[in-house]
C-alpha cells in the first residue's frame, strides 16, 4: 500500500495542479482543435473536386509543413529562454527573445519563398510516381503549382503571428491566441465553401479558392493578435522598447544561438525527414499519396491533445526552472507526462474505433478509402507511444538540452526512420500498410531513450 501511495503522490497531482495545467492547456487544445477541424473540412471540400486536386494540394501542404516547422523551430529557440525570463520577471530579456523571433521567422520566410519560386515544381514532382500511366500525376502537378503560388502570400503573416503568439503564451495568456485562431478558422471555413464551389456571387475557383481562403485567414489571425498585444502593454511588457531599436545584446544573442541553433535545425531536419518518409511511400503510387493525405488529416485532429499537453510541459516546467524551483519542476513534469499519456490512450481508442468511417466522406475510389482506414488504425495503435516521446522531448527542451533533443528527434529520424521507410518501400514486396506500420513502430525506440533521458534529470537546469 505504501508503494502505491508513493506512486500516486509522484505521478498523480491534486485538483489545484490539474486546474492550473488545464487552464493553460485547454485554450491551446481548443485553438488547435478548431484549426485542425477546419483543415479537415478544407481537405474534404478539396477532396470533392477529385483525387488529382486533393493529391496536388496535399503535396504542397507537405512542403509548407516543413516551413511551418522551421518557423516553430525559430520561435522555440528563443522560447526556451522566454518562459524562464518571464518566470524570473526579466521583461527586458523577454523583449530581446521576442526580437530574435521576429528576425528569425522573417529570415526563414524569405529563404522559403526563394526556394518555392525557384524549385517549387521540382519539389512537387518528387511525390508524383505514375504507376498507372493515365496522366493523373501531371494533373496533380498542375493543381499543386497553382495552389503553391497563392499560398506563398500567407507565409509572412504566419511568421509574424508566431513571434507574437508564442511570447503571449509564455506569459500564461493562451486565451487571446485561441480567440484569434477561432476568428481565422471561421473565416477560412466560410471562404473555403464559397470560393472552392462558387456559391452565390463568388467565382468557382477550386484549389485556388482553398488557397485564397487560407491566406486571408492568416492575415486576419495575425492582425487580431498583434492589435491585442499592443493595446494591452501592461500584460505584454516584453513590447516595451521592442521597436525602439534593432539590436540584441551579444550575451543574449549568443546564448539563444548556442542553445537554440540545435532546436531550429532540429525542427527543419525533422520536418524534412517526415516529408522524405512520405516521398518514400509515394513511390507506391498516387493512391498512396491520397490515402496518406486523408489519414494524416484525421490523425492530426486527434493528435492535438498530446501535442498541446506536451507544449504546456515546456511552459510550466520552464517557469519553475526559471524561478529556481527545481524540485517543483521535476514533480510537475512527472505528473504532466502521466496525464498526457493517459489522455492520449483515450483519444487513440476513439480514433481506432471511428477511423474506418472517416474516409467514406471523401469523393475518391474504394481502394484509397481502404488504404486511409488502415493508415488511421496504425496511427491509433502507435499514438500513446508518440505521446510519451513527445512529452520527453519538451521536458528536455525546457531545461535547454537542445543538443540532446536534436539527437533525440531529427538525428533519430534520419538515422532510423528515413532509412527504414526507404528500404522497405524500395526493396521489399511488403504492402504499403505493413511498411507504414513498421516505420511508425520505430517510435518505441524513442520511448526507451526518452524515458532514460528524463529519468536522468539532465534537464533540471536554471539557465537565466
Amino acid at each position: 500500500m505504501k508503494s502505491f501511495a508513493g506512486l500516486k503522490q509522484k505521478y498523480i497531482g491534486d485538483r489545484a495542479f490539474y486546474k492550473r495545467y488545464l487552464l493553460l492547456a485547454v485554450p491551446m487544445i481548443v485553438q488547435n482543435a478548431i484549426t485542425n477541424l477546419v483543415s479537415f473540412l478544407d481537405n474534404i471540400m478539396v477532396g470533392q473536386l477529385g483525387t488529382e486536386q486533393m493529391s496536388g494540394v496535399a503535396i504542397v501542404n507537405q512542403l509548407i509543413f516543413v516551413y511551418n516547422l522551421a518557423i516553430f523551430g525559430a520561435v522555440s529557440a528563443a522560447s526556451i529562454f522566454g518562459a524562464q525570463y518571464f518566470g524570473k520577471g526579466n521583461h527586458k530579456g523577454h523583449m530581446y527573445s521576442f526580437r530574435f523571433k521576429l528576425y528569425a521567422t522573417l529570415l526563414v520566410t524569405g529563404l522559403t519563398v526563394f526556394l518555392f519560386v525557384t524549385k517549387g515544381e521540382g519539389l512537387i514532382s518528387l511525390y508524383l510516381t505514375d504507376t498507372v500511366g493515365n496522366g493523373a500525376t501531371e494533373l496533380a502537378l498542375q493543381y499543386g503549382k497553382r495552389y503553391l503560388v497563392i499560398m506563398m502570400a500567407g507565409l509572412i503573416p504566419f511568421a509574424v503571428n508566431q513571434a507574437y503568439a508564442t511570447n503571449i503564451k509564455e506569459t500564461g495568456q493562451t486565451f487571446v491566441p485561441m480567440i484569434a485562431s477561432f476568428a481565422a478558422v471561421g473565416a477560412n471555413a466560410v471562404l473555403d465553401y464559397l470560393l472552392i464551389f462558387g456559391i452565390g456571387p463568388f467565382p468557382e475557383l477550386g484549389v485556388e479558392g482553398a488557397a485564397l481562403a487560407t491566406v486571408f485567414s492568416r492575415y486576419l489571425e495575425a492582425l487580431i493578435v498583434i492589435f491585442w498585444a499592443h493595446m494591452h502593454r501592461q500584460k505584454n511588457r516584453y513590447l516595451e522598447g521592442a521597436y525602439a531599436g534593432f539590436g540584441i545584446p551579444i550575451g543574449e544573442l549568443k546564448a539563444i544561438l548556442i542553445k537554440g541553433s540545435p532546436l531550429m535545425l532540429n525542427e527543419v531536419l525533422w520536418a524534412a525527414g517526415m516529408t522524405t518518409v512520405t516521398q518514400c511511400y509515394s513511390v507506391r503510387g498516387l493512391d498512396v499519396v491520397a490515402g496518406l493525405n486523408i489519414a494524416t488529416t484525421i490523425t492530426n485532429l486527434f493528435n492535438i491533445v498530446y501535442l498541446q499537453l506536451g507544449a504546456c510541459i515546456s511552459i510550466v516546467v520552464g517557469q519553475y526552472l526559471g524561478a529556481g524551483e527545481l524540485e517543483e519542476a521535476k514533480d510537475a513534469d512527472n505528473k504532466m507526462i502521466v496525464f498526457s499519456v493517459f489522455c492520449c490512450v483515450i483519444m487513440a481508442s476513439i480514433m481506432f474505433a471511428a477511423g474506418r468511417f472517416f474516409p467514406q466522406i471523401y469523393n475518391t475510389s474504394p481502394e484509397i478509402k481502404k488504404l486511409a482506414a488502415n493508415f488511421i488504425a496504425v496511427s491509433a495503435i502507435i499514438m500513446p507511444f508518440c505521446s510519451f516521446s513527445h512529452a520527453s522531448y519538451f521536458t528536455l527542451r525546457s531545461g535547454g538540452k537542445t543538443l540532446v533533443t536534436f539527437l533525440f528527434d531529427s538525428v533519430f529520424t534520419w538515422v532510423v526512420v528515413v532509412p527504414a521507410a526507404y528500404l522497405l518501400a524500395h526493396f521489399t514486396g511488403l504492402g504499403i500498410v505493413s511498411i507504414y506500420f513498421f516505420v511508425q513502430a520505430t517510435e518505441l525506440i524513442k520511448v526507451v531513450i526518452g524515458y532514460c533521458m528524463v529519468r536522468s534529470n539532465v534537464w533540471v537546469v536554471q539557465m537565466v
